[in-house]
């Protein structure tokens, strides 16, 4: 590992911890050179893979938006950031364990909805209602319905 410092390639490991998260390892190290202490993070290298969206485009993966997508839906809800990361982390772990190269966004969006389901059903309507792109009420009904696996007549008997 070069120094940040002086450039000196040569460099000897003092500590070692995993971060909280358990996906990359924080090594302290010290330069040989000028004898000044820098940290550093050991990470796994991903395969990078496209989103097929809607039209035909394709782009590439960015997690920050899928994490942006599920904070929408979790706005005023008692969810934590550290639930969302998760949900995010589980996805993309979903995600790289299919090893496609191109992945749907309607894969990511139902991946969305099932963690969201399981977590909190006011965020899961919220997000399923941009997802599924609702026209009106009885469109929103509907698919609420199908969602629930209730018939819009079950409802009224409650």
């Amino acid at each position: 590992m070069k120094c940040m410092f002086c450039g000196c390639e040569d460099s000897k490991v003092i500590d070692s911890r995993h971060t909280e998260d358990g996906m990359s390892i924080r090594r302290r190290r010290e330069c040989s050179g000028c004898g000044r202490r820098f940290t550093t993070f050991e990470t796994i290298e991903t395969v990078a893979f496209l989103v097929v969206k809607r039209d035909g485009t394709r782009q590439s993966y960015d997690k920050s938006k899928v994490k942006n997508g599920i904070i929408r839906a979790c706005e005023k809800r008692p969810v934590s950031m550290a639930q969302i990361d998760a949900i995010v982390n589980n996805i993309e772990k979903a995600l790289y364990n299919s090893l496609d190269t191109e992945i749907t966004s309607q894969k990511i969006g139902d991946l969305v909805m099932k963690e969201l389901k399981e977590l909190d059903e006011v965020a899961y309507i919220k997000f399923a209602a941009v997802y599924r792109q609702f026209k009106d009420s009885a469109t929103f009904f509907e698919e609420m319905s199908k969602i629930f696996k209730t018939s819009p007549s079950d409802k009224e008997k409650n």
